[in-house]
């Protein structure tokens, strides 16, 4: 067994997000007091591996076991080959790699029902197997498993990285959905929650009615207008209002919950792709400004950041809160999720619970993830 001194050095994390377009992968080196990213890399699903994945977890009740089993064998096989790739290009030998720490691919998450769970598929043991390097996976279920919602994971990642004796500090991630951590400058508790729909959304209704992947810099969604009363019945939604702790995803926030609260009223696409980024904005804002009122800084990471009119809307909402991108604090907006599993296998490794129950609701704190060595 390893010491603590000797679990310093590099790890890879890899990350896919709710939009499951592809696969973030990172190697960075570790240690105690700090974290330094030594390559990247992001690769795109399969077109068709892509389709399956989209299919098969936004029409659940008709997903087989089969297909779900399939797809755990072919988005592992994603993983393993975006590993193999990622350390080619960083000339960096696989014994070198102290661990993976892989998320997996989110197909469902249901923290909320009698029986909760939340679903990754990525089959880890053939990515430990593919790469012969010892690779953390499944670490979501041992916070549902003391009571969690087992999301978001990243705060205390956020925390250990983040936190400014000078600052209240929120960290905002915007992919799919929109969560925040709350780092006041005391040190005292951290908080964490989502927020509610980030990208996702804007995304799905460009996509329906433009063929788009995505609102390109937010241009779509400036050509329009806010639509008063469909953003009025949008933000009374009672998951806004509830308290945290709370996570949410694509299960709940879907084309279906937006077609429902249009009805039969017609308006223009571009309105209702403007009334989506305003929701995006708005329960961003009201989260920052109700949880976490003595806030200062606003750190910005997750695929929203390349939205700059979402971007520019959301800073001028929370002025004067200064509001910045993590790549000012030296890690990449679209790598921060992969680096903080790569940080998490690391505390799994030293048998550091990583959880934060006053984020996950956990009734105390565990150790996250599962080790699945190479054969």
């Amino acid at each position: 067994m390893l010491s603590v001194k000797e679990l310093n050095g590099l790890y890879i994390g890899l990350m896919s997000g709710t939009s499951m377009d592809g696969i973030d992968a990172v190697i960075v080196e570790l240690n105690d007091n700090n974290c330094l990213v030594k390559k990247n890399h992001n690769i795109s699903y399969p077109h068709k591996v892509r389709s399956l994945l989209l299919s098969s977890s936004r029409n659940w009740e008709s997903t087989t076991s089969e297909k779900i089993e399939m797809l755990d064998r072919k988005v592992g096989e994603c993983f393993r080959e975006a590993t193999t790739t990622l350390l080619k290009k960083s000339k960096i030998k696989h014994s070198n790699i102290i661990a993976i720490g892989s998320h997996g691919q989110t197909i469902r998450h249901q923290p909320r029902i009698k029986n909760p769970y939340s679903l990754q598929i990525g089959n880890p043991q053939i990515i430990a197997n593919g790469t012969q390097i010892k690779t953390i996976a499944d670490f979501r279920r041992n916070d549902i498993d003391a009571g969690g919602q087992g999301a978001p994971l990243t705060p205390s990642f956020h925390k250990w990285f983040f936190s400014d004796k000078k600052y209240d500090r929120v960290i905002l991630n915007i992919g799919g959905f929109s969560n925040i951590t709350i780092l006041s400058k005391s040190q005292k508790r951290v908080r964490g929650f989502d927020t509610g729909p980030g990208n996702s959304l804007m995304d799905s209704w460009i996509q329906e009615k433009r063929k788009l992947p995505f609102d390109m810099n937010g241009e779509y969604a400036k050509n329009g207008e806010i639509i008063p009363e469909l953003f009025d019945k949008l933000s009374k939604d009672p998951y806004f209002s509830s308290p945290p702790p709370k996570s949410t995803g694509f299960e709940y926030f879907n084309l279906a919950w937006l077609k429902n609260h249009i009805g039969n009223t017609v308006f223009k696409n571009a309105d209702i792709q403007a009334t989506l980024l305003n929701l995006t904005v708005s329960t961003i804002k009201q989260s920052i400004l109700s949880s976490a009122p003595n806030t200062k800084q606003v750190i910005v990471c997750g695929g929203g950041v390349h939205n700059s009119y979402l971007m520019t809307q959301i800073s001028d909402s929370l002025h004067p809160i200064i509001v910045k991108k993590s790549d000012d604090f030296g890690l990449s907006p679209d790598y921060m999720e992969a680096v903080a599993f790569a940080w998490l296998a690391k505390q799994k490794l030293e048998g550091i619970p990583a959880n934060i129950p006053s984020v996950t609701g956990a009734n105390r704190k565990v150790i996250l993830g599962k080790e699945f060595l190479p054969e």
